[in-house]
């Protein structure tokens, strides 16, 4: 039995021609080992399974090799290309500083530098992981990497570029390796399959490229263990299945019950997917990213940001032309608040199935939101209807002396005037016409108007009855109110004072606000509160409805008004004592104490003042 060797090694570039994604970084390093302008010192930076390794020891390889072709390629037949890759060349040094990284490694690796090689032209330290060095492995490493022999090149290889030192970064030359592209990775897994004869689907292998998000190596451990699980055979319900992956299928269902509102298919449907197993935050992250999708459709300038699978493909682009834009945008906004909340939720699945709620009626909700002065269609139960009113029996009119409907005018044209009564209202026992009318007979015409004006002083008598409403009502407001009283400063302080011993009472901070404060008159329904800083004008601020209603109602002038203004220029005077000297301490208590002064002529004290 031949032993197993994973593709990832087994497939391992060996030139630069075989490296996949890195073009632009192989022709780099291919033509400055054809035009002799190597530098001393490189540094690979990049995701994981890229190639910065396998490129570090390709390079190293060709720069040794005896006999390196046109193109910059090494020949792979010459005893130092034949001793690297049996792994027994001695002019090439791995480190791993993910486990070396002490100061104590770095000094032995550097006195390995000064022994120049044996046999080949340069001596190739390969520093993996370089970021793990610590500070003092880095400085202790800078002197070498400046200033290193002629025959001594230095790869690192880092996955994380910004935890090294710039001083690090200074003396090397940075290549970025990218990620590899989806269509990359399919291609060289179709060739791989190919080699080892496995039957595989395009389909699969382009779902095994998007799991993988741009690593190779991880792209070619899925499918090692996918043709291990289906014994040699690459299919995409298989592929599926074992990376756990829901079917998109799932995915349009789902849409389309949502956009027919059919709560209970979308129901079932998430059903179904949790039998299955799904986790509920699995199937949120898939549902957005397929909504996702479907807005890439929606403009033809971004349809190469789709990456689905190409039977699908035609799909996503009939979907995305029967979905509105705004119910995209939407529904990835609550997909994301779910998704977020998810792992708070005590109920899982009820927080899933609220979130489905929300997405089958969420077009209804943006039409209603939507709608504006623009008809849509809606419900016959959300047509506009009158409000229902109350319906007042008409007053009769109180019997009035007759006034003349019509008088002569001298221009000969029919006029209507409606007299208003007067702002005090009359006598009960004597009441006057509120409502004149006049028209002129002189011609047919106007004789006719006045002879089916009959309506018309209807109107007029309810026009005259709503004044004396109004009338009325304002005279019943005035008199509850009482009668006003003037503002004067007096009255105002009084009042004002009155509040803050409410204040006070109640234990409100701004009572020490409004002590502080100082007031002005500006006329009769207006006032100015000057406070002495920002702080004050805010705690008074709070009050203002409830200040304004109570000297509203003390001053019986509802139009009362003011203004809260800020006057930081006010100096308080200094109440402090000034400080007292200590022989002024001492006389005071003298002053005070008699008797200090004759205890200290007894016992012949001296004071230090």
């Amino acid at each position: 039995m031949d032993k197993f060797i994973v593709s990832a090694r087994k497939y391992r570039p060996q030139t630069f021609d075989t490296v996949v994604g890195q073009g632009h970084i192989t022709t780099t390093l291919k033509n400055a080992i054809k035009n002799h302008q190597l530098a001393h010192a490189f540094l690979f930076c990049g995701p994981r399974g890229v190639g910065k390794t396998t490129c570090a020891r390709i390079l190293a390889k060709t720069i040794n090799c005896e006999n390196p072709g046109a193109d910059g390629e090494a020949c792979n037949q010459c005893h130092s290309c034949v001793s690297f890759n049996e792994g027994s060349s001695l002019n090439i040094h791995e480190l791993d500083a993910a486990s070396n990284n002490s100061v104590d490694d770095i000094r032995t690796l550097v006195e390995q530098v000064r022994f120049a090689p044996q046999a080949g032209t340069y001596k190739v330290y390969i520093i993996d992981e370089v970021h793990m060095l610590s500070s003092s492995a880095f400085n202790a490493f800078l002197k070498t990497l400046e200033e290193p022999p002629s025959y001594a090149i230095f790869i690192l290889a880092t996955t994380e570029k910004h935890k090294i030192l710039p001083t690090i970064l200074s003396r090397c030359q940075i290549f970025d390796f990218k990620r590899i592209t989806t269509n990359d990775t399919v291609e060289h897994l179709e060739e791989i399959c190919r080699k080892e004869g496995i039957d595989a689907e395009k389909a699969a292998l382009q779902v095994i490229a998007q799991k993988s998000e741009g690593c190779m190596r991880d792209a070619l451990s899925i499918m090692d263990k996918i043709v291990s699980f289906t014994n040699g055979s690459v299919s995409y319900q298989n592929t599926l299945e074992h990376l756990n992956i829901l079917d998109a299928d799932y995915y349009f269902k789902l849409m389309e019950c949502m956009q027919r509102q059919d709560l209970s298919g979308a129901m079932l449907l998430y059903d179904d997917i949790d039998r299955k197993g799904f986790e509920g935050d699995l199937v949120l992250n898939g549902f957005a990213e397929f909504i996702r999708n479907l807005l890439v459709c929606k403009d033809e300038k971004v349809a190469n940001l789709l990456q689905v699978v190409e039977s699908f493909r035609d799909r996503y682009i009939a979907t995305a032309k029967q979905v509105p834009m705004s119910y995209l945008i939407s529904s990835l906004n609550i997909l994301n608040e779910t998704e977020i909340n998810f792992k708070a939720a005590r109920n899982k699945r009820l927080h899933i199935e609220l979130a489905l709620i929300k997405l089958t009626y969420l077009q209804q909700a943006i039409e209603l939101a939507g709608a504006g002065d623009e008809p849509v269609k809606k419900k016959v139960a959300d047509t506009a209807k009158p409000v229902a009113f109350r319906n007042l029996p008409l007053m009769e009119a109180k019997k009035q002396e007759p006034a003349p409907r019509q008088t002569a005018v001298p221009s000969g044209e029919a006029r209507l005037i409606i007299e208003e009564q007067p702002a005090a209202p009359p006598p009960v026992s004597n009441p006057q016409p509120a409502i004149t009318a006049t028209a002129t007979p002189s011609t047919p015409t106007a004789q006719q108007q006045t002879t089916n004006d009959k309506p018309s002083a209807g109107a007029i008598t309810k026009l005259g009855k709503l004044q004396n409403i109004r009338q009325q009502f304002a005279g019943k407001q005035s008199g509850d109110t009482g009668q006003l009283v003037p503002l004067s400063e007096e009255k105002l302080l009084e009042h004002w004072k009155a509040y803050t011993r409410l204040l006070r009472n109640n234990k409100n901070p701004a009572a020490q606000s409004f002590d502080m404060a100082r007031l002005q008159v500006n006329n009769e329904s207006n006032f100015e509160v000057i406070t002495n800083n920002n702080l004050e004008q805010k705690f008074i601020e709070q009050e203002r409805r409830a200040l304004s209603e109570f000297l509203q109602q003390q001053f019986n002038n509802r139009m009362l008004l003011f203004s809260i203004l800020v006057d930081e220029k006010v100096v308080y005077a200094e109440t402090a004592e000034p400080t007292l000297t200590s022989r002024q301490q001492y006389q005071a208590i003298v002053e005070q104490y008699p008797l200090v002064k004759e205890l200290r002529d007894r016992l012949r004290l001296e004071l230090d003042f």
